[in-house]
């Protein structure tokens, strides 16, 4: 992790470099390398008059590495000669000859002293400048300074000029940090509730991989033995990045399942068919991939553009949101394609038997013909319905925002008793309208509650109304309940009012990253399918499912038992809803390019409803996947999440629905022919 200061002198020898510089280091390895050097077997090793400290900040702007400077210490107590109490002024200035920023700084007569005795001390050696234990400047001295005038030189901008020149100033006036209040803050799930999700996960997987065993025989049970894998790289991958698990990362997670099952998924139709067609099992299963391929890469390329302009341009959610969806895509790719084939291929070299369905799985679909594209102004109606009732029902009532997008106030609550996070919340929300956030506050008996109830309202009694509220709804969670005065002055600890914690740059970060992904993905999906009609329809289909969620939450908040807010969790599951919009609207166009391929003569419209048609069973089959996780977890995962859920129950069905009466009834609604530009597999 730490680079030398060795460099190669002009007779091709390796000598060290002069002055106070030991090596370099990344910036990111800086931390681990502390704790090496603060080892007491490596303390013991180095001279006890030398400290190790890192520069404040890289030499220049292009380099990540920091510089590790040895410091001389002569004092018993480890403190440096001089300190800020001598400086008397310091100022921002410019050189005399470069004209580059530095800090000018006059000394005190005891400072001026000190200064012409070290700096005679030291001519063509080096003095650190040292705040906070960073190393600011480590000039060389060019001869003894009298009078107590210096300057700092360095790398500095102007503005670090500044700062640093203010530092100086407020050097004489010693501010000692005191810690006067410490909690350790539980999460907002809560203990309980996070259980409840894991579990509910755990049962959602176990229906997952007993339903692809049941449809797909043993197919089914090689595609369950590469999710586990997917599950195991994502998260090994997640640990070795010390990324940090939240309900964003969770929801990339989610959507990973349903990829990597919408792979096998893919692989195994595009099989059934090969056999149908009278193919032997081996060439089948050949044929089956290599068909399968390009609609795989397509949907899994669309994501991976969602994900890093996500990343590069999110923050907060959205980028733990596009971290597990990066990784998620690249390990889909690797175990649900490259795995289970060399599992299959496996099996076939030993000539053991593979089903790819049952009597049942075989025939389900094989009666089912629905004329999409005649019916598709049905559709346009049925999606305008909603989305007008939503603007409607918007306009009317608005959305209901969380504490993360309105702020609200804070609330410090003793409780005289254990008890669990989800009790208070539910005891609390018909007193406040809506429930709270609850967190635990270091003990199972002290509590952190935000409510946004009442934010807006600016009447002088607004706080006793709060505080009545919360009486009220606690009250019968004491085992011997206080009266209002003793709650009021000993039971809240502490009250706070608190502004939105999704800062307005976050959302507007969160938009430009939707639009810069919506565009990107019209680009590719353009070039892949040479015509813009397709790459219009699946941005339209995005917009459309994004809206349709907006519509659903406004017209059910308040008439279903489920907290519909719209904070930083229903930004992840917005993100989500697209993704899922965007690999259905891809599958679906892949297959109908395939289709008006072959089919040269045939009427377009007969040929687009027949290829909607071939892709039904997939469609079905991988919604039905996703479907059964995120039920499971909005029935047991517990109440904080359940909102959450919802949104993604929402676009699953959406999403669904749009990539067939959506998105290719906008294609061809958009005009021109439609073998035009289509290219042949």
């Amino acid at each position: 992790m730490l680079t030398p200061a060795i460099f190669t002198n002009a007779q091709n020898q390796s000598e060290y470099r002069k002055g106070p510089v030991v090596g370099y280091a990344a910036i990111k390895d800086t931390g681990k390398l502390r704790e090496i050097l603060e080892r007491p077997e490596i303390k013991n090793i180095l001279p006890r008059d030398l400290r190790l400290l890192w520069t404040a900040k890289p030499p220049t702007k292009e380099s990540k590495f920091l510089e590790l400077v040895a410091i001389k210490v002569k004092s018993r107590d480890g403190k440096a000669p001089m300190d800020g109490s001598v400086i008397t002024d310091a100022r921002q200035d410019f050189g005399q000859f470069n004209s580059s920023p530095e800090i000018s700084m006059s000394m005190n007569p005891e400072g001026a002293k000190t200064w012409k005795r070290l700096t005679g001390e030291n001519v063509g050696k080096s003095i650190a400048i040292v705040l906070d234990n960073y190393v600011y400047s480590f000039p060389n001295v060019q001869g003894e300074i009298a009078g107590g005038r210096s300057s700092i030189t360095g790398n500095f901008e102007i503005s670090e000029a500044q700062d640093l020149a203010n530092i100086l100033k407020a050097g004489k006036l010693p501010a000692p940090a005191r810690i006067v209040e410490e909690a350790i803050v539980g999460p907002s799930l809560g203990e309980e509730a996070i259980q409840n999700s894991w579990m509910s996960f755990a049962g959602a997987f176990v229906v997952i991989l007993l339903f692809m065993g049941f449809y797909y025989m043993r197919a089914g049970w090689v595609a369950n033995i590469a999710l586990f894998a997917n599950i195991f790289f994502i998260m090994g991958v997640l640990a070795s990045l010390g990324a940090v698990l939240t309900l964003p990362g969770i929801a990339g997670i989610v959507l990973t399942i349903g990829l990597s099952v919408d792979a096998n998924i893919l692989i195994f139709e595009r099989v059934r068919e090969e056999l149908k067609a009278g193919k032997g099992i081996r060439l089948a299963v050949s044929d089956g991939f290599k068909h399968a391929m390009p609609s795989i890469l397509d949907s899994n390329i669309t994501f991976l553009i969602l994900g890093i302009v996500l990343y590069i341009f999110g923050s907060g959610p959205v980028q733990g949101f596009a971290t597990t969806l990066v990784i998620g895509v690249l390990t889909s790719l690797f175990s649900a394609v490259l795995l289970s084939r060399l599992i299959f291929e496996g099996m076939l070299d030993k000539n053991k038997p593979i089903s790819f369905g049952n009597e049942f799985s075989n025939n389900i679909y094989k009666n089912i013909h629905f004329n999409f594209v005649d019916n598709r102004k049905k559709y346009y109606i049925l999606s305008s319905i909603v989305i007008i009732a939503g603007i409607v029902s918007f306009a009317i009532k608005g959305l209901n925002y969380g504490v993360d997008f309105e702020g609200g106030r804070t609330y410090t609550i003793q409780m005289d008793k254990s008890i669990s996070t989800e009790d208070i919340r539910m005891a609390l929300e018909p007193q406040l309208v809506e429930a709270p956030e609850v967190k635990s506050v270091g003990t199972t008996d002290r509590f952190k509650i935000t409510t946004a109830y009442l934010i807006h309202d600016t009447a002088s009694n607004v706080e006793n109304v709060i505080v009545d509220k919360l009486y009220k709804g606690l009250t019968p969670l004491y085992g011997s309940a206080p009266d209002f005065e003793t709650f009021k002055t000993k039971n809240i600890i502490s009250s706070q009012k608190v502004g939105p914690t999704i800062a307005d740059d976050i959302k507007q970060s969160a938009v430009w990253a939707v639009l810069i992904s919506c565009a990107l993905m019209f680009v590719y999906i353009f070039i892949r399918f040479k015509k813009w009609q397709y790459g219009l329809g699946a941005v339209v289909a995005l917009f459309h499912d994004v809206l349709i969620v907006l519509s659903f939450f406004t017209l059910l908040s308040g008439v279903i038992p489920v907290a519909l807010e719209i904070d930083q969790h229903f930004i992840a599951a917005i993100l989500t809803v697209m993704g899922y919009t965007m690999t259905e609207s891809v599958v679906v166009f892949d297959r109908i390019r395939e289709y008006l391929g072959h089919h040269h003569t045939a009427d377009d419209k007969h040929v687009i409803n027949e290829a909607l048609n071939a892709t039904l069973s997939r469609t079905i089959n991988t919604t039905l996947t996703v479907f059964f996780v995120l039920i499971v977890i909005f029935i047991f995962g517990g109440e904080v999440i359940r909102g959450f859920i919802f949104a993604l129950l929402i676009g699953r069905i959406i999403g669904t629905y749009s990539s067939l009466c959506i998105s290719t009834p906008i294609v061809i609604d958009l005009g021109g022919n439609a073998h035009e530009g289509v290219a042949k597999k």
